[in-house]
């Protein structure tokens, strides 16, 4: 391998010569060996830098044009687009695990921003710090693609995800409107529910969930950029932070607003906090909808039973025939990861000392791997089992009017008691609930057929 030797504050550095990163980034590279190749800094933190230095650029021109000349402006903007288009994404080799503020995946954009922008201009003109980290900090660099990383993949993917879920149950709903099947509460037989209700129930799970996260981003639009090193904003010109977060504003689509307060923003996490714990509370329902499609669809012959779900693979390396609901343990086990990661990106967010929190690479790290996962995780299940789901409807029939919790509908008639008495006559013996209430004196057959109508109790 060919190698070039670049420098910073602390000296010389050896760095590959086909890679635009410089000495900072290389000195991580060298000196964090934990988790190399597989807990690299996520590509939306990327994503997020290139933003945000290109806004940062343009915000420099116009309030600091001598410094930020025209023809900075151009190469950076250029080398910033790559970024955010995922051209550069091999230039970007560092962990989660480094500092906790950032500083050197903020270096590492730093500096193949600079090193691009020079190969665009074919001369060197940008420094690292001087021009791509101008007005700028680490300390409120990484908060803010936090930030803008966060509101990305929540509107972007996960909300779009669970929208189109939503939209598969809506459709469900409407094509089982008219079959009503045996209810269950503490996995014991219950009254009578439609299938069309049961699946409302996952449907309005999940639209409640949609409008938690929404409300959840609304906080992560602010925006710590112009805080600098500590909050006081040192080295940043006025009307840096706002114009900045204008900037990101146009860059995205999406609404962003300076912080506030920038102390706050260096060092408290909080609204990651309470964003990721909007996702835990999908992960939540999609676990429970998953399990009940799962436990719905057992059987074959010796399960529940009452739905249909689709043959994806063979589930067993020993016995024939047998098919197992995949798409709903991938969606269960990705819920236990996500509820995992809320105790990371809570213990990070706890961390903040003094003017700065440093667990911010894993507090953002288990934020995206589970909005991420999440939304995957939800595509793949709505596409491959939630839309071909089919009710057995036979099956359904048979349990319904096996179910002895049909006695309720006597409770009107013959009393709480004598239902009791009814119910448990008809398992003892193995009769019907209309043999066991004859038997025991409390409705004629022709009173028990008048006022026993099990589709009609949902």
């Amino acid at each position: 391998m060919e190698y070039r030797i670049e420098h910073d504050s602390m000296g010389e550095m050896k760095v590959p010569a086909d890679r635009l990163w410089a000495a900072q980034t290389q000195r991580s590279h060298e000196n964090f060996e934990i988790g190399v190749g597989i807990e690299t800094m996520p590509k939306e933190i990327i994503h997020a830098f290139g933003v945000l230095k290109k806004a940062a650029a343009i915000t420099n021109n116009k309030l600091r044009p001598e410094k930020m000349t025209d023809e900075k402006l151009t190469a950076i903007m250029a080398a910033c687009d790559e970024v955010m288009a995922g051209k550069l994404n091999d230039h970007f080799p560092l962990v989660v695990w480094q500092t906790g503020s950032g500083t050197q995946s903020n270096m590492n954009s730093n500096e193949v921003i600079a090193n691009r922008g020079n190969q665009i201009l074919g001369k060197t003109l940008l420094h690292p710090n001087d021009d791509s980290n101008m007005s700028q900090s680490s300390n409120d660099t990484f908060p803010t693609a936090m930030h803008i990383s966060a509101v990305l993949i929540l509107e972007d993917k996960l909300i779009p995800a669970v929208e189109e879920l939503i939209a598969t149950f809506k459709r469900l709903e409407e094509e089982n409107e008219g079959i009503v099947k045996s209810g269950r509460t503490h996995l014991q037989d219950a009254t009578p529910i439609k299938f069309s209700q049961e699946i409302s129930g996952w449907r309005s799970s999940l639209e409640k969930d949609v409008e938690l996260i929404k409300r959840s981003i609304d906080p992560l639009r602010e925006l710590a950029l112009g805080g600098t090193a500590v909050g006081t904003g040192l080295n940043a010109p006025k009307g840096f932070d706002t114009g900045v977060a204008e900037e990101v504003t146009k860059i995205t689509g999406k609404q962003f607003v300076t912080a506030s307060n920038k102390f706050h923003a260096l060092t408290s996490k909080d609204e990651l906090v309470f964003a990721h714990g909007a996702i835990k509370a999908l992960a939540c329902d999609m676990m429970k909808i998953a399990n009940d499609v799962r436990w719905l669809a057992s059987g074959p012959r010796d399960g529940l039973g009452e739905i249909f779900i689709p043959e994806n693979e063979p589930g067993s390396s020993i016995m024939p025939g047998k098919v197992n609901p995949t798409q709903c343990e991938a969606v269960t086990m990705v819920a236990v990861q996500v509820m995992g990661n809320d105790v990371a990106v809570t213990m990070a967010a706890s961390q903040g000392n003094f003017e700065l929190n440093v667990f911010m690479p894993v507090c953002i790290y288990n934020f995206l791997q589970s909005a991420r996962l999440l939304a995957e995780a939800i595509v793949s299940f709505n596409k491959n089992c939630a839309v071909g789901i089919k009710a057995n409807k036979e099956k359904m029939h048979h349990n319904l009017h096996n179910s002895l919790m049909l006695v309720t509908a006597l409770n009107p008639y013959i009393g709480y008691e004598n239902a009791a008495k009814t119910a448990k006559k008809a398992f003892k013996d193995n009769i019907s609930l209309k043999e066991a209430c004859v038997e025991l004196g409390f409705l004629t057959a022709e009173k028990f057929d008048e006022v026993f109508h099990p589709e009609e109790m949902a």
